[in-house]
């Protein structure tokens, strides 16, 4: 495609050869129709032109339209045999011409919002097809019918998949289904090697919903419908000698109501919230997964001591209450059973879960494309943010299906195994391992912890001190950056709608005791403290004065540090269009 910028309206024209109208949007408000040629230009300002490849939505926000737009892409492999693109470079495009007329109030508003867009430049994980439809997983694929296979790709979206589809609907209003590109945050690696003379490939598809879409300490738990933070499908795809197999797995934050606000302490305490309302999300959260993929086992991967096991327990007892001969829980202490080194130790819970896994199986689907075989439930795992220990327990669940599939296919012995393969083995654990670190930076800001594990088969020294920089990182990013990339979640995923009413107020309008508080401000205070403290210090054998004004200046730094250690949470980064619930 190529887009076309003219004094008044973008232009965008089809490059495919399929002489389709050009799609015209607004640069006073947004509007959008279809037109037949290309405007004319004077030869005073030549519109520039630039290539694009795909329209990722429309943005409505107080006075101004913007258009979202996909400017670099890169090839990543391909999906049931359609290409598949990641996003490398999205640009916003403003129509907000009508603002030079708006009150001053509406054109603050305005700035404040459209600067949230520049974070969503920067979203990472994006992923797309013009063929392929990349929210369903292959087995829901396989089940379509033929008049839903006809249908355009954002009509046969999953939407809690579809990561631009509160920024479609403008387009969908008004009828564009040419320019409806369906884009999905989340993750694709695949690899092929070599088992004997056969050749095998392995796809892993990870699709984020975008129900409790958000960062790592802003979004947690469950929302009132039952929707969880951080949740992510995963698929596993093998194709070998014709035969295809797939294997899904979910991760998902606890299923109740429960938040963890930052206040600059390295673990802030988990605060639960409407205890009594936890039975029905619960029940609420695991009848949508059960009408979804059928039977259910959740692995809670959680400790039993501190506020962890506060939460586990209380996980614990909703689940009593509605576990059923399709819907099991199990606790497995991940921490206490394989400790900081000991992952091998994970085979006890795969010994413990075999038997949901060998009842309800995976999907196979013979050269024809005939189904041989159909997975009939799901494993949905969960640790306190569904990364880490997450991402290690999936892939061992992975790599033992995986080795299931082979023997099925009779490529493997009934003993053989991955590892028994070096090339196989390495290229398994740098999937799984690239996985774990992209599901992570889009939640948590840092590749995943215990990745050397998932990478090499073991901890290492390199691998610990890299989490150690990760995990100062995450801290960092949680406390003072995350709150602002909340906000651009939410302005992208339609979570908080802009709207312009009488009672407009800035939502970034800080008011009281954290109109003034600075994190960077304060620590200059204590630290400039300290600084005359020892030089008074140091002065004392001169004169005893200087003992009053190094204690002094030393209390002053104190009493700042306990001020803003009391009041941590004032001096974070917090989000300003929703508020947290505690």
């Amino acid at each position: 495609m190529r887009l076309w910028e003219f004094p008044d309206q973008y232009v965008i024209e089809p490059t495919d050869g399929s002489n389709g109208s050009s799609l015209a949007v607004s640069r006073v408000d947004g509007s959008m129709s279809l037109i037949e040629k290309l405007p004319e230009s004077s030869s005073v300002r030549v519109p520039k032109i630039r290539t694009i490849f795909g329209v990722a939505g429309v943005l409505k926000l107080v006075a101004g339209s913007y258009l979202m737009v996909i400017t670099e892409r890169e090839t990543v492999g391909s999906y049931l045999g359609h290409p598949i693109y990641k996003v490398s470079s999205f640009k916003v495009f403003p129509c907000d011409h009508s603002l030079r007329n708006s009150p001053a109030d509406q054109k603050k508003m305005e700035t404040e919002f459209s600067a949230l867009l520049n974070i969503a430049e920067r979203t990472p994980g994006l992923y797309f097809s013009y063929e392929a439809n990349l929210t369903l997983s292959s087995q829901r694929l396989n089940d379509l019918g033929g008049e839903s296979k006809e249908l355009p790709l954002w009509r046969q979206a999953e939407p809690r998949f579809l990561w631009n589809n509160y920024m479609l609907e403008n387009l969908i209003d008004n009828k564009l289904d040419p320019y409806l590109l369906p884009i999905v945050q989340g993750s694709y690696h695949h690899f092929q090697a070599a088992i004997g003379k056969d050749i095998i490939d392995v796809t892993l598809i990870a699709r984020r919903c975008t129900r409790r879409n958000g960062t790592r300490m802003w979004r947690r738990g469950a929302d009132s419908d039952g929707y969880v933070a951080n949740f992510v499908e995963t698929e596993q795809i093998m194709h070998l000698n014709g035969f295809t197999a797939s294997f899904v797995q979910v991760r998902g934050s606890i299923p109740l109501l429960w938040d963890q606000i930052v206040d600059l302490t390295y673990k802030p305490k988990f605060e639960i919230v409407r205890l009594e309302e936890a039975p029905r999300v619960v029940e609420r959260h695991f009848l949508d997964l059960r009408k979804k993929y059928g039977a259910v086992l959740a692995v809670d991967l959680v400790n039993t001591h501190g506020g962890e096991g506060r939460l586990s327990e209380k996980f614990a007892n909703a689940m009593q209450h509605i576990v059923s001969d399709d819907l099991r829980y199990w606790h497995f202490d991940f921490h206490h059973i394989c400790g900081h080194v000991h992952f091998e130790r994970l085979s006890i819970l795969y010994e413990q879960i075999v038997d949901f896994l060998d009842r309800n199986g995976y999907l196979l689907l013979n050269e024809k494309g005939e189904k041989m075989k159909e997975q009939l439930g799901v494993v949905r795992t969960n640790c306190i943010d569904c990364l880490d220990r997450t991402n290690v327990t999936q892939s061992m669940i992975g790599r033992n299906m995986l080795e299931c599939q082979l023997r099925r296919l009779g490529i493997f012995a009934a003993e053989e195994t991955i590892s028994s393969h070096p090339n196989l083995d390495e290229c398994f654990k740098i999937l799984w391992a690239d996985h774990g670190d992209d599901v992570s930076i889009q939640y948590s800001g840092t590749p995943a912890l215990k990745g050397d594990f998932v990478r090499c088969g073991q901890r290492t020294m390199q691998g610990m001190v890299k989490d150690g920089i990760n995990a100062l990182l995450r801290y960092y990013y949680n406390n003072f950056c995350d709150g602002t990339k909340q906000d651009a979640i939410d302005l992208l995923q339609g979570h908080y709608i802009v709207s312009v009413s009488k009672d407009m107020t800035v939502p970034s309008q800080k008011k009281g005791l954290e109109a003034v508080a600075s994190f960077p401000l304060a620590l200059s205070f204590v630290l400039t403290g300290f600084f005359f403290a020892t030089l008074s210090l140091r002065q004392v054998r001169y004169d005893l004065r200087h003992l009053f004004f190094s204690f002094l200046w030393a209390g002053l730094s104190v009493g700042i540090a306990a001020f803003v250690r009391a009041n941590g949470r004032i001096f974070c980064n917090r989000p300003r269009l929703h508020k947290p619930r505690s």
